[in-house]
């Protein structure tokens, strides 16, 4: 491969970022990182990805590819004769299964736990706090059928399913850490509170959630600028 013919713009902190990376860690794909700054925007990413002019954003052979999941499916297709493990399962119906609870995660964790950090007080967060639970109850439910008995949601390795919720575990940890209340237990979600684990520590993954102490660091100027955007949302 040459030099410079995969590149990443992302952020070190952003949980979608991350996919890209473990995609490209399973097909053993080097690639050069560009590490985006966001205030203010670099011309870079304004560039390869002006409609939503944010991370991540794979660009293979100087063309740009943006969206988490798309970036992730782009990667198992394009490198999809190299030896590598298979992302996506190769059932078509498992394949549509997969997307779906990544689609439902996507729509209902991230917001849920966002959110979580932006209000001030319990009693907002409950509502938030209740979503999340039923995200958990429902992925539990899931995994047992995705994964038919073995290790992850893809099988015998991380997969599709498994790379868009794992990508969420250290933003859940300090939430965790913030609030004092765990949503991910085992009285609960048995599997995946032991999956999460299996997951941390995989090849695949492992190096690439990043630091709780550096997450935890940068989540007060996050909820103050959360904070500010949904009070100017509430006002118009």
């Amino acid at each position: 491969m040459g030099e410079g013919e995969v590149k990443v713009i992302g952020k070190w902190s952003s949980p979608y970022v991350m996919r890209v990376k473990i995609a490209l860690r399973i097909k053993s794909i080097e690639h050069e990182h560009f590490e985006e700054t966001l205030n203010p925007k670099s011309d870079l990413l304004l560039k390869s990805n002006p409609v939503y002019a944010r991370v991540p954003v794979l660009i293979h052979h100087g063309k740009p590819i943006s969206e988490s999941l798309i970036i992730v499916e782009y990667i198992d297709e394009t490198w999809s004769n190299n030896n590598s493990p298979s992302i996506l399962p190769s059932d078509p119906y498992d394949r549509a299964i997969a997307r779906f609870w990544a689609t439902y995660i996507d729509e209902k964790w991230f917001p849920s736990m966002k959110s979580i950090i932006t209000v001030e007080t319990e009693e907002e967060r409950e509502p938030y706090y209740k979503v999340m639970e039923e995200v958990v109850e429902r992925v539990e439910e899931a995994f047992g059928k995705c994964s038919k008995g073995k290790p992850f949601f893809g099988g015998d390795s991380v997969g599709f399913l498994d790379i868009a919720f794992g990508s969420f575990l250290g933003w859940l940890h300090v939430t965790e850490s913030l609030y004092g209340r765990k949503v991910l237990v085992e009285a609960k979600a048995p599997s995946l509170v032991k999956w999460a684990e299996r997951f941390a520590h995989d090849p695949a993954v492992k190096g690439l959630i990043p630091d709780h102490d550096k997450l935890l660091e940068i989540s007060k100027p996050l909820q103050i600028k959360w904070r500010a955007l949904a009070a100017v949302g509430k006002k118009y």
